[in-house]
């Protein structure tokens, strides 16, 4: 595959070396910043394009890897349409769903692929989990709930567009726990109800929320909870814990550290307790399950499906992260 990367900031790097790892060819990179792009294609190789538009044109690309704030994908994505170039971007898919909606249809109507980075439905924990649910050895699923108590300091947010409505489109939810968002709506279903409450600004100075808590329910009638915050000291793992009548679920960070399932018959659960997470280092990862999301989205350019991370996919958990935004502006119950 021959990958252009557009954005050449802290998660290209992650992304560098997962094309490096996978034999992936890095064909070409952009950034508005010329010092920035240069020093990125040094590294991984491939031209330094000026120009995005250039780099979304050019014919030796198989797809397009978008690392950009979320306020520019959706003209990015419109340019690899316009050039019938597959392309992912980081999530969130956009700010707005209107913004979304575009993206997804103008993929649709160029016959090109749209995927959305969700590493985390690639990890080992979640493609179990994700099988035994599907087998119904959880029983009927009561509660299901995602828990990321992370800390960033106030140097992270005092980079330019961060923690902005403008730019970022929120602060803890939308840009740290979207991931755990997107990890309940696959294992889970569909949300139909949401009651939420923010701190704007708990323990920073930034615009938007470091703290939000919200109360769910899912279409299937379990119940649920999403808190979010970048203001817990020292920062913990995230947690995704799923109680069914015959047991619970609890993946912690990356792995599996919880199966308690009665008179359970399937295959041995992989529990572990050694885990990566970005509690307190956004960059503290593993390239792992983004090697397998970026083998995925080869493959499904190459056996025309959809990847498993989809534009609708994006645009899904990004119609709850906005739902939980205007319960908490609004101090209402919302339906979706």
């Amino acid at each position: 595959m021959n990958v252009g990367l557009i954005g050449t900031g802290a998660i290209a790097q992650k992304h560098g070396d997962c094309y490096k790892e996978l034999g992936f060819n890095v064909a070409a990179a952009s950034d508005i910043f010329e010092e920035k792009g240069r020093k990125f294609v040094a590294k991984y190789g491939g031209d330094f394009v000026a120009d995005w538009r250039d780099l979304c044109a050019r014919p030796d690309i198989d797809y397009v890897d978008v690392c950009t704030f979320p306020d520019s994908r959706p003209g990015i994505v419109a340019e690899c349409a316009k050039n019938r170039r597959h392309v992912q971007v980081q999530k969130p898919i956009a700010l707005t769903l209107e913004a979304a909606k575009g993206m997804v249809d103008a993929a649709r109507e160029a016959n090109i692929k749209l995927g959305v980075i969700s590493q985390h439905r690639f990890d080992d924990a979640t493609i179990f989990v994700n099988k035994a649910l599907a087998a119904g050895r959880l029983g009927k699923i009561l509660q299901a709930d995602s828990y990321v108590k992370w800390h960033r300091p106030q140097s992270y947010y005092d980079n330019p567009g961060k923690g902005t409505w403008k730019v970022e489109g929120g602060g803890a939810l939308i840009n740290q726990a979207i991931h755990g968002v997107d990890l309940l709506l696959y294992l889970i279903g569909p949300v139909s109800e949401i009651y939420a409450n923010w701190q704007l600004a708990a323990a920073h100075n930034m615009e938007s929320e470091d703290v939000v808590n919200a109360v769910i329910r899912y279409g299937n009638g379990a119940t649920g909870v999403l808190q979010s915050s970048t203001a817990v000291w020292p920062g913990y793992p995230e947690r995704i814990e799923i109680h069914g009548t015959k047991g619970t679920a609890i993946i912690t960070g990356d792995k599996l550290t919880a199966w308690d399932v009665k008179d359970d018959e399937g295959d041995p659960a992989p529990v572990e307790t050694s885990l990566d997470s970005g509690a307190s280092d956004p960059m503290a990862i593993s390239l792992e399950p983004i090697k397998r999301q970026f083998t995925d989205f080869a493959n499904a350019i190459k056996e025309d499906r959809r990847p498993n991370c989809s534009g609708e996919d994006g645009y899904r958990a990004l119609e709850v992260v906005l739902k939980v935004y205007e319960s908490a502006r609004e101090g209402k119950i919302l339906k979706l």
